[in-house]
Formats: C-alpha cells, sequence, structure tokens
C-alpha cells in the first residue's frame, strides 16, 4: 500500500486462497486480516470479499491522496471553502516567544469563544482548543473509549470521521440522517445496540447538508436523557457560515463535547477549534493534548482572535455565507427544474442520489466536473454523488445540473 501497488478499493484474496499461495496456516492470515481491520486498513463486507478501505490510514509514498483532477475538468470534489470568499489573514503580532510555564489556552481567547457560544444559547462549564475539529473528536474517543466499542455515526457522514473510528479500532453504529439531522428511530436504534457514544453534526452536515432543527434536538435530547454516562460529541464546523440557527444537544447527557471549528469560515489551514463541554470530559482530553503535542499556538490563538474582533472579516464571513447559500439554492432549484428532488439546507455541499455511484462519476468527469462518489461517507445508506458547490459561478450551474440530470438518467438505465 506504501509503494501505490494496492489501491483504495482494491479487492484482497479469500484467506485459505492467500494462505495457501504463502504455504502459511489460514489462522494467520486470518490473523493478519484481523490486525488490519483494527488498524482501518481493510473492510470486510461478507460475500463481497475483503478490500483495502477508500482512504486507509497508510500514507502511501508515491502518490496523493486525491487522484489528480484532468486539466479542464472542475474540481466539485474536494468540500473545501472557496479560498476567494475567505478573509485575508492579519499580520503576527510582535510578541516574544512565550515559555513552556505559561503555554495553553489564552485567556482572552476562551472568553471570546465562551461569549460566542452562549450567544448560540449553549452553557459553557469548560472549554479547551484543540488543533481542528477531527484532533478534538480524536481526543475525545481516545479518551473514553476502548478498541472495539460502539460508536453512533451518521449514516451518509463525514468521511473524515468513519475513517477516524476505523483507525482507533472502533465499531461504527450507523444512524440514518434525513433533512432534520440524524432520526430518532435510527438514534435509538443505536443506543439499543450498545453505542458508548454518538457524534452528530449540528448545522452544514456533510455531505447531506442536513441541520437538526428544533422539533428534532428536542425529540433526540429526550432519547438521550435515559442514557447518562453516553458520550455526546457535537461537530459545528460550519460556525459562522450557516444560514440556520442551533438547536443543541448539549448537556442531554453527562457527558458532552461541542466542538467547532475555524477552518471552514477562516481558512483550512488555521487548525483550531475550539471544544465546550462538561469539566470532566475537557479535563480529559486536556490531558491528552499534555501526553502529545502539549498545546494549540498561542501564535494561532492570537491569530484568530485578530479576526474574531475584525469588522471587515466579519463582513467577508457574511458575505461568504449568502454566497454559499446562492449556490447551493440555485443548484437545488435547477436540479428540480430536471426531475431531480434534491434536498440540502445548509452548507457547501450537495448529496444527489443516484443509482450507480461509479458510472455517475465517470460520466460527470466525462462531461468536465470531478464529483465525490458517496461510498467515502456512507456505510449502509443507498448510492449518491457529493457535489461541492464551492468552486461554482452563476454561468455554472445549468450546465451542471443539465450533466448531473443526464447522468443519472443515463445510470438509471444502465442499473435497470
Amino acid at each position: 500500500m506504501r509503494r501505490g501497488a494496492l489501491p483504495a478499493g482494491h479487492p484482497l484474496p479469500p484467506v485459505r486462497e492467500l494462505a495457501g499461495s504463502l504455504g502459511v496456516s489460514p489462522a494467520t492470515v486470518a490473523a493478519a486480516y484481523r490486525e488490519l481491520r483494527q488498524r482501518g486498513i481493510i473492510d470486510t463486507a461478507g460475500r463481497n470479499g475483503t478490500r483495502i478501505r477508500p482512504r486507509p490510514p497508510v500514507a502511501p509514498t508515491r502518490m496523493g491522496r486525491r487522484p489528480p483532477v484532468p486539466p479542464g475538468v472542475l474540481d466539485l470534489s474536494a468540500g473545501e471553502p472557496d479560498p476567494r470568499l475567505l478573509p485575508h489573514l492579519p499580520g503576527l503580532t510582535h510578541r516574544a516567544p512565550i515559555p513552556y510555564r505559561d503555554a495553553g489556552v489564552l485567556a482572552e481567547l476562551a472568553e471570546a469563544a465562551s461569549a460566542r457560544l452562549r450567544a448560540d444559547g449553549l452553557r459553557v462549564p469548560a472549554l479547551t482548543v484543540t488543533g481542528g475539529a477531527l484532533d478534538g473528536i480524536d481526543r475525545l474517543l481516545a479518551a473514553h473509549l476502548r478498541p472495539g466499542d460502539r460508536v453512533a455515526v451518521e449514516d451518509p457522514g463525514w468521511a473524515n470521521l468513519l475513517d477516524l473510528v476505523a483507525a482507533q479500532g472502533l465499531t461504527p453504529v450507523p444512524v440514518p440522517v434525513d433533512d432534520d439531522g440524524p432520526t430518532a428511530a435510527g438514534l435509538r436504534a443505536a443506543l439499543a445496540a450498545g453505542a458508548s457514544a454518538v457524534v452528530v453534526t449540528a448545522r452544514a452536515h456533510n455531505p447531506t447538508g442536513a441541520a437538526v432543527t428544533a422539533t428534532r434536538a428536542s425529540a433526540l435530547r429526550s432519547l438521550l436523557r435515559g442514557y447518562r454516562d453516553l458520550l455526546v460529541i457535537e461537530d459545528d464546523h460550519a460556525a459562522e457560515l450557516s444560514s440556520v440557527s442551533l438547536h443543541a444537544l448539549a448537556g442531554a447527557t453527562d457527558r458532552w463535547a461541542f466542538v467547532r471549528s475555524v477552518s471552514k469560515p477562516y481558512g483550512p489551514d488555521l487548525r483550531l477549534a475550539v471544544l465546550a463541554g462538561d469539566e470532566a470530559t475537557v479535563a480529559r482530553v486536556e490531558g491528552r493534548l499534555r501526553a502529545g503535542t502539549g498545546w494549540v499556538s498561542t501564535i494561532l490563538q492570537r491569530l484568530v482572535l485578530a479576526m474574531w474582533a475584525d469588522e471587515t472579516v466579519a463582513r467577508k464571513v457574511s458575505r461568504a455565507r449568502d454566497a454559499y447559500s446562492f449556490r447551493r439554492g440555485a443548484l437545488v432549484a435547477a436540479l428540480a427544474e430536471r426531475g431531480l428532488a434534491v434536498s440540502c439546507r445548509t452548507g457547501i455541499n450537495v448529496w444527489v442520489p443516484v443509482p450507480d455511484e461509479t458510472l455517475a462519476v465517470a460520466r460527470l468527469r466525462d462531461r468536465g466536473y470531478a464529483v465525490s462518489p458517496g461510498a467515502l461517507y456512507r456505510i449502509g445508506s443507498p448510492p449518491a454523488v457529493r457535489i461541492t458547490v464551492a468552486p461554482l459561478g452563476r454561468s455554472d450551474i445549468a450546465p451542471l445540473a443539465d450533466a448531473v440530470a443526464g447522468a443519472v438518467r443515463a445510470t438509471a438505465g444502465l442499473s435497470a
């Protein structure tokens, strides 16, 4: 895999076949496959056999993680914000480097972050800073769970989270998602299956664009109150880019964390997220930080503080929010005009159900559009493709909608 000889999705031979070709016992091969599964490198899907995971936690030495997009193809697969809509970073302040004894969360950042969270209706018993949303979730899961424990995750859901769960040796329990977030029936089933933690996207769900409504939040909170020891993690990665109100689950159980990254509104290279939660949960995260990287750079913290205080930056983030809302709404409306009913309320992605992902991705690439196959984001939910609207201009909407509608019709005919 490091040499690139075994690409993502490559099938591996059955245990007995490989044992015979290597001259070892089937038990030896089975043990090797088991270790690879525990490390999140392979998946075993019953009759479909054993395959390399779509994004295994092993870095290849001779190729990138994502295939290159050919010249002339509009890349709508990355899931990244439009760099033209990101605010410019202010100059770094001229301060002396801090000593080890003073490292940690800056008091002024904690105060500003707490105020911003409270303005959205959250309680903030304790707060810390991590190196981005995924880093925070990684530390939360590692501090509370052990390999083999069950984690309720959205299906479809964030591909990076699914990879992280696999890399930690945890067992994902899929929870279906509709326009209003994780379904109550799905969460009830996951809790009955023994989930020790649940990860929920508050708004701008990746990949579907769902957002937890007040009614759905009330139903989910009622369910969670019966599981006081359950760890509830909420991801609010869109933050200031979201055009809908926040309806959080925080506090429904005794162990909870609310993670808000600055990467989407202010820039992906700003690896910083604020993490609020109950005192014991936050203390565990800070303990794991001290045992590793120690703290998030105070240079980054001061940079974020400066951006939060800058009215020019706030106006640019507001314009970006409006631009994404227009692009997303325009594409959804154009698809509806062509007979494709697609729901997407928030975020920078549109989730389009298709009969056959592989054929749809290939046909759209032939028409000049690179999109993501839904297999990266789903466990048992139906096939789809994810289209990132961030790079789209007004003139791109109609041709893209024509191409998507054509791809869906063509794959429906071939799959029939």
